[in-house]
Parts: C-alpha cells; sequence; structure tokens
C-alpha cells in the first residue's frame, strides 16, 4: 500500500503531461445522447438512464444481462468510456468493455478487450486485457486497480494505430502491445472494429476460476456509464483516407507510437505493482512463447 500511495502524485502528473502534449483527444462530443452513438445489442428492458440522458445504466439479474454497440466502425484511433463498476458482492459478474470487429464471438473476429471481473466483498477488483487476431485469443493480462472502481467513475481508453495498442486507466498506460511492422498472426490492424459493452453472468470462470458463484439474491448488478469519447478513423467502404500513414492525426502521429518518457515511469510503476498475470511469461501454458512476446513495449 506504501508503494502505491506514493506513486499517486506521478500518476496525476503523468496524466497532467498528457493533456497538455496532445495526447489525449478532445474532438468527440461527449455530451452527445446514448442513441446519437450506439444501438441495443440485446434485452432493451434492462437498460436505463439518467433523467438528463447523460449517464447510462445496464443491469444483470438472474434472467439475463445487456449489452449495447457503436452505431459506426473504425480502424485506429482513440476510444474512451467512463465506467463505475458494480459494488458489493459481485462474484461471478463481468462487465465487458471492447472492441470487436462484429456482434458475436465470430471465428475470424478481430477483439480488443477490457473486462472487469466480479468479486466477493472486500476482495480487490481485477481488469483482464485480451486481444484477438483472426479468431486468435489466449493473449490475456490482468492487474489489479489502485483504487476501487465501484465508488466513482473512471476513464477506460484504447489508443489504437498501426504501430502499438495502449490500455489506459485514467490516463495510465496498463498495458502496451506493439507491431513488428511486417504481416504477422498477432498485431489487429486490417479490419475496422465497432466499440461494445456489455454485463452477464460467467460464473464457471472469472471468480477464483469459477469457485465464487454468483449470488442472485444481491441483484441486480448494475454498471454505469458516461462521457464517451472517439477520435477515430470512421470506416467507409472500400477504404476511407483516414487509415492511411498520412499522420494528419494525433493518434497516428510519431509521440502515439511509442510511449512517452513520463508514460514509461508510469507503465513501470505498472508492471512492478499492479500486475497479476501475464500470458508472456506463462512457459507451463506457452512452453515457446508467442512471438509478440519478444517485442519491447519501452521502444
Amino acid at each position: 500500500m506504501k508503494g502505491r500511495l506514493s506513486a499517486m502524485p506521478t500518476l496525476l502528473f503523468i496524466a497532467a503531461l498528457m493533456a497538455a502534449s496532445g495526447l489525449v483527444s478532445e474532438a468527440a462530443d461527449s455530451k452527445a445522447s446514448f442513441t446519437d452513438n450506439f444501438n441495443i445489442m440485446w434485452s432493451e428492458n434492462h437498460f436505463t438512464t439518467s433523467e438528463d440522458g447523460q449517464t447510462w445504466y445496464l443491469a444483470l439479474d438472474k434472467e439475463t444481462g445487456c449489452g449495447f454497440q457503436t452505431k459506426q466502425s473504425y480502424r485506429f484511433g482513440w476510444f474512451s468510456m467512463k465506467l463505475k463498476l458494480v459494488g458489493g458482492d459481485s462474484a461471478g459478474v463481468v462487465t465487458a468493455y471492447y472492441m470487436c470487429t462484429e456482434n458475436g464471438a465470430g471465428p475470424t473476429r478481430d477483439e480488443l478487450d477490457f473486462e472487469f471481473l466480479g468479486n466477493r466483498t472486500g476482495q480487490p477488483y481485477l481488469i483482464q486485457t485480451n486481444v484477438y487476431k483472426n479468431g486468435t485469443g489466449g493473449r490475456e493480462m490482468r492487474h489489479m486497480l489502485w483504487f476501487d472502481p465501484t465508488e466513482d467513475f473512471h476513464s477506460y481508453s484504447v489508443l489504437w494505430n498501426n504501430h502499438q495498442i495502449v490500455f489506459f486507466v485514467d490516463s495510465v498506460p496498463m498495458r502496451v502491445y506493439k507491431n513488428n511492422g511486417e504481416a504477422n498472426d498477432f498485431f489487429p490492424n486490417e479490419k475496422p472494429m465497432y466499440l461494445f459493452s456489455s454485463i452477464w453472468n460467467a460464473d464457471e470462470w472469472a471468480t477464483r476460476g469459477g469457485l465464487e458463484k454468483t449470488d442472485w439474491t444481491r441483484g441486480p448488478f448494475v454498471s454505469s456509464y458516461k462521457d464517451f469519447n472517439v477520435d477515430g478513423c470512421q470506416w467507409e467502404d472500400p477504404y476511407p483516407a483516414c487509415v492511411s500513414t498520412t499522420t494528419d492525426n494525433w493518434w497516428d502521429q510519431y509521440k502515439a507510437w511509442h510511449l512517452s518518457d513520463s508514460q514509461k515511469m508510469d507503465f513501470a510503476w505498472v508492471q512492478r505493482n499492479l500486475v497479476i498475470y501475464d500470458y508472456c511469461k506463462d512457459y507451463e501454458r506457452y512452453p515457446t512463447l508467442p512471438g509478440e512476446c519478444s517485442l519491447s513495449p519501452w521502444d
């Protein structure tokens, strides 16, 4: 705990540097209504909004969960949302916030995942990230957080360009996934993706490997959302000009191809203190590590 507390001024300072350097998006209108940006995927009766329409709620009960997706798909950009996760005893409950090429787990999908794994009361919330290309995943990482994500809203963001994918929490880089600049089977850079979120029951695996089951007497379980922010290349058939490497957009300029020096400080702190599982260090699962594990996030 001492290490986490002493690092907080650094985290805030780095977030401020990101904003000052232009590595955050201000182009999207976070005050747009839900229906301006999204469609409900299923269980519309489990979806509600605040009176002003700026906060959205997805509910899970024993009957079903709920999910939504963007109306537009994108290839490369900055994608961000503020979430407040299910509080209390949420064992077995998963809130998923992700990008995917299609609605459904298709066999050739590309996907970038944030999954928030529920917990028994008083236990730490974990976030799991994963990357799929052409239907192949198995690239999980799990992290703790330095705050309680059920007490207030926090930003969860993805920077995606042809050089790297970075998963951010409150502007802090949690995971860096690099491209090698060659044709490969691990970096998703060819297909446009929609942004999705959903809440669903996964008590067969989500909490302590499935040992902790969902307590339905505590339902409905509700995740909250606001301030959707996208600054990306909106897909247009057959091929939008903005996906070419013109560097006209901040998310495709040199500064966004690598972590800055200050971001590296923050990322190093995350690596030391928050990583629970890294598939690139799981030699039992992967006696020969996947090729992308040799790429340095620091370059």
